[in-house]
């Protein structure tokens, strides 16, 4: 978050592509780099290792939109975390990967917590690139939309229920962990 490097700016954006893209678009891009006759996809099916409609497709695709709220969170909590403390830690003896550890991570801690749930969060939500890349075997989200399509809306009110019910699940302990931190 402190570096500055040659082509920041360019992994910055790069790294923020899939918030901007259609999430259909992201699945088809998933298909032509990781399928089986892309340059990497082939390989890796080769070495076992498939992506198109088999798990690691999904959790590719739940990678690639949520990576940009994952990256961005835990860049701005790093940035928010006074370099002082670490030159500080260092003055004193610490080696840097040992002032990183001590100081920097545990007080950039609870920005990264909050963003790694944002970006779960929007994983599991994911639903474009998933049915695209794998649509069987399915996630809460495809199966909720098969349950749909299939059979109409009364057939797909359980499964909303269940997911909303997680959601809500998630957000209390969120909210709880971060009421519990500010006493």
């Amino acid at each position: 978050a402190r570096t500055s490097f040659p082509g920041r700016r360019l992994l910055k954006g790069i790294i923020d592509l899939p918030v901007v893209i259609p999430h259909p678009v992201a699945g088809i891009a998933l298909i032509l780099f990781l399928g089986r006759r892309s340059p990497l996809g082939g390989p890796l099916a080769n070495l076992g290792l498939e992506f198109v409609s088999h798990v690691p497709g999904i959790i590719a695709a739940m990678l690639f939109v949520s990576a940009p709220i994952l990256v961005s969170g835990a860049r701005e909590a790093f940035a928010a975390v006074d370099p002082h403390f670490e030159r500080v830690a260092r003055s004193l003896g610490d080696p840097p990967w040992t002032a990183f550890r001590r100081i920097t991570l545990p007080l950039a801690g609870r920005g990264v917590l909050a963003a790694s749930v944002l970006a779960w969060a929007r994983s599991v939500s994911e639903f474009g690139a998933i049915v695209v890349i794998t649509y069987n075997p399915k996630v809460a989200s495809v199966y909720l939309f098969d349950r749909f399509t299939s059979f109409g809306l009364s057939a797909a009110i359980p499964a909303a229920v269940i997911l909303l019910l997680v959601a809500l699940a998630v957000f209390t302990l969120v909210w709880f962990l971060d009421q519990r931190e500010l006493r």
